[in-house]
């Protein structure tokens, strides 16, 4: 993987957070404008939360993140020391809120690290491997989410709602199926065959009107290779504590939203899990949206998920799920960016 550092920099520019603000802000504007059910006064309905939920969401958010802090010193076998690793999770969250949820962070998660101190076969390593951990849990999680609950997770009250509902089962599964076969094939790359994956990758692109990507993929099986080799002897409790961790951590973010709603409506533990798998199913389909962090994608989809539940609680639920759970990280980027370049940057060169 080839890093080049002004690139990414200019990836992680804190001007960028104006774009999925924008976009957030403004999906949020036309849901508003578009339907007759959502007054100015539905803003004022955000006091009306039940104050308890709030402090639990705010304990779960913080809870959540010392679990992807945990996690990723596991992952590196404590290299990092808490305060890196706070940096990297912090950055790595700001890195995918202002990227394509479709294009990920990457390669910016690999910078972080290697900033860090990590080296680049052990860098490869462990984000391929949060990958390949947080896609498992997708892959485990929403055929659960399916069966566990009724007929009601895409809309299907009215004609157009059916039409809608219908859409949005076809980029659910097109997103499920596309994750699975990036799930498999990683894996296999990774801890089964990476000497074939990247014999495979060389033979596809000596194909005429694929050549112009033989380099791109010379490049990635060597990377496979390298991340490959990292991840030899590890032994059975390293696998067991990051399987648990990423079962927590995105148990925890689930959960977040459940408490949100609990806030505002009264819920019995049937609603709690439709709730849960309906925003299993909903991050699936965000996964594949082409706007940074699926801003504007994700308010659009919450509202077709939820308003039946919420009614003109929507707009104050939808605002404050992604203030916690998206904008709080374009925050803590802005924050905290500038002190980890000084840190990575100009404090190495005046030691």
């Amino acid at each position: 993987m080839e890093l080049d550092s002004k690139k990414i920099l200019k990836t992680l520019n804190l001007n960028k957070i104006w774009i999925p603000i924008i976009l957030g802000l403004g999906i949020v504007l036309y849901l508003f404008i578009s339907d007759p059910d959502l007054t100015p006064s539905s803003l004022g309905l955000i006091y009306k939360a039940k104050f308890r939920y709030i402090l639990l969401t705010i304990l779960t958010i913080f809870v959540r993140d010392l679990g992807y802090i945990y996690r990723i010193r596991t992952l590196t076998n404590k290299s990092l020391n808490w305060v890196s690793s706070f940096y990297v999770i912090v950055l790595w969250e700001f890195a995918s809120a202002v990227t394509p949820s479709v294009v990920g962070g990457t390669a910016i998660a690999v910078f972080i690290l290697l900033k860090e101190n990590i080296k680049l076969g052990k860098s490869l390593a462990y984000v391929m491997l949060t990958a390949i951990f947080d896609n498992l849990f997708f892959v485990i999680a929403a055929p659960i989410a399916l069966l566990g609950v009724d007929g009601t997770l895409f809309p299907t009250s009215t004609a157009l709602e059916t039409k809608l509902g219908k859409s949005l089962q076809f980029i659910f599964w097109l997103s499920y199926v596309l994750i699975t076969l990036y799930t498999f094939m990683m894996s296999f790359a990774l801890f089964v065959r990476p000497r074939f994956f990247k014999w495979l990758l060389l033979k596809f692109t000596n194909i005429r009107f694929l050549r112009k990507w033989r380099y791109a993929a010379q490049q990635h099986g060597n990377d496979i290779l390298l991340a490959s080799k990292a991840l030899r002897g590890q032994r059975f409790a390293y696998w067991l504590k990051i399987s648990l961790a990423t079962i927590f951590i995105w148990s925890a973010r689930y959960i977040i939203l459940n408490l949100f709603i609990a806030a505002y409506v009264s819920l019995d533990f049937q609603e709690h899990i439709a709730i849960f798998g309906k925003h299993i199913l909903m991050w699936v389909t965000m996964l594949i949206s082409p706007t940074p962090g699926s801003s504007g994608t994700a308010e659009f989809f919450f509202k077709q998920f939820y308003t039946g539940l919420l009614n003109e609680y929507t707009l104050v639920t939808g605002i404050m799920w992604r203030g916690f759970t998206y904008y709080l990280y374009l925050i803590l980027g802005a924050i905290f960016l500038p002190k980890w370049i000084k840190k990575v940057f100009f404090n190495k060169k005046a030691g």
